[in-house]
């Protein structure tokens, strides 16, 4: 089964990208296949346009002195600069490649038709409910304490805000570089869920470069990668998805005030604490690396496959 694009969206009747006359026929055989150019060569083409606008806003950035993130310090407007290079230069890089291939933007997941609609909200909650239902079951088990408030007044809404908005760009970013042009081009050659596989497993694996990250967190990031897969796969767009990242990670880092992908940011909601077994706080990788995000999660598939039917093909 091949990942269709958006209904929105119809397949160009011969794209742009076929080959010139003239071709030689091993050029062919190796560039195109009996319909355009190769999806390996298309997802390289889209991944250094992405590199040189990546580089080019970071090193703007950086010029600018605005604020960065490292390995261990992530502060809402420094990451919110960071994501926004990323969500910018992903989608340009997109754009790009929709105009070489005669494609609408609208065919890689992000339709214009449905932003920030009832989809992004079903996922909002979504996210909400999971981030609640893991640090739920890591308290119910003696890992988690609540503390009291880290922030009150003006300073509680500003940090909210702030980290609202740095986590949409987050959600922005990740599900379209891993789940939007990528995923609809290696599914063209390798079909839906190999290509699902192989770039949720880069998806985990980038995520060992944050400074707290271990391989249970990288593990748990590949299986909520899978989980947003299968959202789109369910709902033929990537805006659920978009709306339970963001959520996700704002009830991690700032509603729950636990560390996210190793790092405890600067003002969160509470001074919260984990103690226990690393198997069931995650420990210093927070509740990426529980066992509870692996059971959460499998839950969560089984609920969503129930409540949002395959879609007609």
């Amino acid at each position: 089964m091949t990942f269709e694009p958006h209904p929105e969206t119809p397949e160009p009747s011969r794209p742009p990208m076929a080959p010139p006359g003239g071709t030689p026929d091993w050029a062919k055989d190796i560039f195109w296949n009996e319909r355009e150019f190769r999806a390996g060569w298309r997802l390289l083409i889209y991944l250094l346009i992405f590199g040189l606008f990546v580089g080019a806003g970071t090193f703007l950035s950086i010029a600018l002195h605005f604020p960065q993130v490292t390995r261990t310090i992530m502060t809402p407007t420094g990451l919110l600069i960071q994501e926004s290079i990323g969500v910018i230069a992903a989608i340009a890089a997109a754009a790009i490649m929709g105009l070489l291939e005669g494609r609408a933007f609208g065919a890689y997941g992000l339709p214009g038709a449905g932003a920030f609609g009832a989809r992004f909200w079903q996922g909002v909650v979504w996210g909400l409910v999971m981030i609640t239902a893991i640090i739920s079951l890591i308290r119910v088990l003696g890992g988690f304490s609540f503390g009291d408030l880290a922030l009150r007044g003006a300073d509680l809404f500003r940090y909210g805000v702030f980290w609202a908005l740095a986590f949409l760009a987050v959600g922005f970013f990740e599900e379209f570089l891993f789940r939007g042009y990528t995923q609809f081009t290696l599914a063209t050659g390798l079909e839906f869920w190999p290509a699902a596989t192989t770039l949720s497993a880069a998806f985990g694996a980038l995520h060992l470069a944050n400074g707290g990250e271990d391989k249970i967190g990288a593990l748990s990031v590949f299986a909520i990668g899978m989980f947003f897969c299968l959202t789109l796969r369910r709902t033929g767009n990537l805006w659920f998805a978009v709306g339970l990242h963001a959520a996700f990670d704002w009830g991690e880092t700032f509603l729950f005030s636990v560390p996210n992908s190793g790092i405890v940011a600067p003002g969160h909601l509470l001074n919260s604490s984990f103690h226990g077994p690393m198997w069931l706080t995650g420990g210093t990788v927070g509740p990426e690396g529980s066992v509870m995000a692996f059971v959460v999660v499998g839950i969560a598939a089984i609920i969503f496959i129930r409540v949002y039917p395959t879609r007609e093909e």
